[in-house]
């Protein structure tokens, strides 16, 4: 299904970049709540691929989102480079706290972002919105160049001169949160974290010991806060140090 722009004095419409992860659900929680928001998901041979689009669905589901518009992306698979999408790669586990974030990880997707942000931005064009929204984080994260404030200052400026009307805002608003304040405002907007997908591993349940793992592991225990999600036995109750 495909939806035009249509003439209203309804909400501004929106469209998200929704991976099925933490940020992403918080992120598309705060649109919904301001904007009519669409969801946009992307599989790219990652190999959770099909876990995130379960996942997706459902928090696109439980948000009430106007429309859920899955896109197939075969060029990550097809040129490699990344522990997510090359199974030549293995995916590590989190090293200790100050290593994180500290160097770029082999699960770093080659340009993965402006990827994602040209088709919302494309889609937002066709929609009439004037918001394409995304769950960049930079702090706590792994460290990812596509994650920082910069990048997306840069990205607004090819919006701009890009478009045909140049009035869409490319909006990151947990950048500069932690892991463990991007919790509690799920729990302000009742967030569905209870349906989102984190693992950068498994399909069943959640490793415990990948990066993205311990992050949201370290964060619920910051808050604290019991994480919804299903871990093996040996994860459940560690401390993931």
């Amino acid at each position: 299904m495909h939806t035009t722009a249509t003439p209203s004095t309804a909400r501004p419409r929106s469209v998200v970049c929704l991976s099925g992860g933490m940020d992403s659900c918080v992120t598309a929680a705060l649109a919904a709540r301001d904007t009519d928001a669409y969801g946009l998901h992307f599989s790219y041979g990652q190999r959770t691929e099909a876990r995130e689009l379960v996942a997706a669905r459902a928090v696109a589901d439980r948000l009430g989102l106007r429309q859920f518009l899955p896109l197939r992306i075969d060029l990550f698979r097809l040129i490699g480079g990344s522990a997510l999408t090359d199974p030549a790669i293995a995916v590590p586990d989190a090293g200790p706290d100050a290593s994180i974030g500290s160097s770029i990880p082999v699960t770093y997707v080659p340009f993965r972002n402006a990827h994602f942000l040209a088709a919302a931005v494309s889609w937002a064009e066709v929609l009439g919105a004037t918001r394409v929204y995304i769950g960049a984080v930079e702090q706590d994260s792994s460290g990812y160049p596509d994650c920082r404030p910069a990048y997306y200052q840069a990205f607004r400026q090819l919006v701009r001169t890009g478009t045909r009307d140049g009035q869409i805002e490319v909006l990151t608003p947990l950048i500069q949160l932690s892991k463990a304040q991007i919790i509690r405002r799920a729990l302000e907007c009742n967030a569905p974290l209870d349906v989102t997908w984190s693992c950068y591993r498994e399909t069943d349940l959640a490793c415990g010991t990948c990066e993205s793992c311990v992050l949201r592991l370290r964060a619920f225990a910051a808050v604290p806060a019991l994480d919804p999600v299903p871990y093996r036995a040996s994860a459940v109750g560690e401390s993931p140090e």
